[in-house]
């Protein structure tokens, strides 16, 4: 931890905030909701003392990267020019991508856009962006959520979530990080009734600390968000049909890039929102998928409820690319 290097920078007209370490050919990590650079402090060492240069920002909207309000700010282009905006000002003409969640759909954009910039994508959990080609997803949302409660559908309107989220954030946190991990199955929060605000349709949990999070690495999330607020992260929801329609042009397109997916086998994404194959899901956009590697006991958090099984994959996928 002593030699992280926390870096600022003005790209693609926002401030950004990164972290990095290492020296090497370059490794850009992208974190999902509600996480922050601080979700790869298991990886980032590592990749680093293995001899690659590791950076792992705050991706646009969280941590100490600027939140713009506009949910138009959220789309894909803006996200994609976040982060070959990111390569410019590293004076690096491409960089091996990994991401989680909000962050996998991130690295799938870029590959498919701008594949002469990315060596290769590592997805963690979700291996490609949900999509129905006819109906746009929050409308899809819209309908499930008339049968029981959907966070997608909470988060939807600008400012009751974000109220009760900011009211509360380390009652937000601590439940939906237990909720997501291998300890609670997520999708029960699916028996609430619609209408059911998220913090009571989130389980209460065991006391702190937890095999994998302790009092204080859950305080860095929270302090964090106290101060940010959760908005930018919300817009990554409310824009999603704005990225539905940017896809348009790309539906069918295949990245020559290289891909590596790593998932677990208690992750609710996988079982709930990429229909009963997701895998292939990954390989229509990704031909040259190279490696798929599933692991026990872990949820969505894989990265840091399984850092060590997960630094064993990375390690050897970079390796191989090496």
């Amino acid at each position: 931890m002593a030699d992280w290097q926390h870096r600022y920078a003005r790209i693609n007209g926002i401030d950004m905030h990164y972290v990095e370490q290492g020296q090497g050919p370059l490794v850009v990590l992208c974190h999902g909701f509600p996480h922050l650079w601080f979700s790869w402090r298991h990886q980032i060492p590592v990749l680093a003392a293995a001899g690659w240069r590791v950076v792992a920002p705050d991706m646009r909207g969280m941590g100490q990267t600027e939140a713009p309000a506009a949910i138009e700010a959220y789309g894909v282009d803006r996200i994609c020019d976040d982060l070959t905006g990111l390569l410019d000002h590293l004076g690096e003409a491409s960089a091996i991508f990994a991401g989680l969640d909000f962050g996998a759909f991130a690295i799938y954009d870029l590959a498919l856009r701008d594949p002469g910039r990315v060596r290769a994508v590592i997805g963690l959990e979700n291996p490609a962006a949900p999509h129905n080609p006819d109906v746009p997803p929050l409308a899809e949302y819209a309908a499930m959520a008339k049968q029981h409660f959907v966070h997608i559908e909470y988060f939807r309107e600008p400012g009751p979530a974000d109220a009760a989220l900011d009211a509360a954030p380390r009652e937000f946190l601590r439940k939906v990080f237990h909720a997501l991990s291998g300890a609670y199955h997520y999708l029960d929060v699916w028996k609430h009734p619609p209408g059911t605000a998220y913090l009571d349709a989130l389980p209460e949990t065991p006391p702190l600390p937890w095999p994998w999070l302790s009092d204080l690495e859950l305080e860095f999330f929270v302090s964090e968000y106290a101060r940010s607020g959760f908005t930018g992260g919300l817009n990554y929801y409310r824009s999603m049909d704005l990225k539905w329609r940017q896809r348009k042009p790309y539906e069918g397109v295949q990245s020559p890039v290289p891909a590596f997916f790593i998932g677990s086998e208690l992750d609710c994404d996988l079982e709930g929102f990429h229909g009963p194959d997701p895998i292939a899901l990954m390989r229509s956009q990704f031909p040259d998928l190279r490696a798929v590697e599933m692991i026990p006991g872990a949820g969505h958090l894989v990265q840091m409820e399984k850092p060590d099984a997960v630094n064993r994959c990375l390690l050897h996928f970079l390796a191989t690319l090496r």
